[in-house]
């Protein structure tokens, strides 16, 4: 673990901040908080008008001097004040009046793996603001595979993804441990953005990428598998007039259009099991892998991946909320570390 079991049952609270939403979970009370990582800005005043739901539904809604901004990038804060206030109204004041009555108040946070010190000292910035006097860091691919419920702590072989918004991360854990470990800079954004270029090139129709989330590409059952609907009605805006326009998108086509973001995925599974040893790799054969996060939701990608890399693909249960329920099983103590004692000579 990035740090021991016994200092994360001392935390009161842990704190999932993404570069999509952001998720709060608090020990005794659970997960109280998952919300989108936005807030709504007043550029004259600098006031805070809405932070989480509210203000991602004003995202390219606003006139000139309100603005949506997002203080998570790719899993790290790049804005310690913003991310503070939209933390702390997120909270609310019942909750954060029962944070501040816990003596010496600790709390945990997800850290991207091998994230540089800079972006870790910005995560832990940000909590220090809300009042937290110790802030211990955990790797969210540590955090993903206990939520997701892998036994993570035993000699074993274990593969989790990580499907974030910004990035996906892969990795091959045993004995409480990172064995081997990709970050892969292409996450649920870069597949909007391949769908907004399709459509804009193709069709000459215009779409913001924040309504051509996959899951809602009015793509009823199978979506994006070659089992799915053959074509959908798309809405937007023409290119040449400006004018609201109607197009029935081939979703062959639009399949096609992901396939380059989701390569590189492939590329980082490949990389992470070649650093790993011979006898892993054959426990993985069996286990396969398990996916996390809410990009692991778009439709057809497991499938992609089962006929890519011929191992079985599971995903998680709850894949969005895994970071946080690992996090909230660590503070809670739910999880016994293997004890390894040293043999007598």
């Amino acid at each position: 673990m990035t740090v021991s079991l016994e200092q994360l049952r001392r935390c009161h609270f842990a704190v999932d901040l993404g570069a999509a939403r952001t998720r709060v979970y608090v020990k005794g009370a659970g997960l109280v908080v998952d919300q989108p990582s936005a807030a709504a800005v007043n550029t004259r005043s600098g006031a805070l008008i809405a932070v989480g739901e509210f203000a991602e539904q004003m995202t390219g809604r606003t006139p000139d001097y309100i603005k949506v901004v997002r203080p998570v990038s790719g899993g790290t804060v790049v804005d310690i004040e913003m991310a503070q206030r939209m933390l702390r109204h997120l909270l609310g004041d019942k909750m954060r009046r029962m944070l501040r009555r816990k003596p010496r108040l600790r709390a945990a946070a997800c850290a991207p793996h091998e994230a540089d010190p800079l972006a870790q000292r910005a995560t832990i910035e940000t909590l220090v603001g809300l009042g937290a006097r110790r802030v211990e860091l955990v790797d969210t691919l540590i955090a993903a595979a206990v939520g997701c419920g892998l036994p993570v702590e035993r000699p074993e072989a274990t593969m989790v993804m990580v499907c974030g918004a910004a990035a996906t991360q892969v990795a091959v854990l045993s004995l409480g441990s990172i064995v081997a470990a990709e970050r892969i800079p292409v996450g649920g954004e870069a597949v909007d953005h391949a769908i907004v270029q399709h459509l804009r090139h193709e069709h000459e129709l215009m779409l913001p990428t924040q309504s051509v989330r996959p899951l809602h590409l009015a793509l009823s059952g199978n979506g994006l598998t070659p089992h799915g609907p053959a074509s959908a009605e798309i809405h937007g805006r023409d290119v040449a007039t400006g004018l609201a326009r109607s197009v029935r998108v081939d979703t062959a086509a639009v399949r096609d259009a992901i396939q380059t973001p989701l390569t590189a995925v492939l590329d980082g599974i490949g990389k992470v099991l070649r650093g790993c040893p011979p006898d892993l790799v054959a426990d993985l054969a069996d286990r396969g892998i398990v996916m996390v996060g809410g990009s692991a939701l778009l439709p057809g990608f497991d499938q992609m991946l089962r006929q890519a890399t011929r191992m079985p693909v599971h995903i998680a249960e709850r894949p969005d909320v895994c970071v946080a329920q690992g996090l909230g099983a660590m503070l809670e103590g739910r999880i016994e570390p293997l004890q390894l004692n040293p043999l007598a000579a």
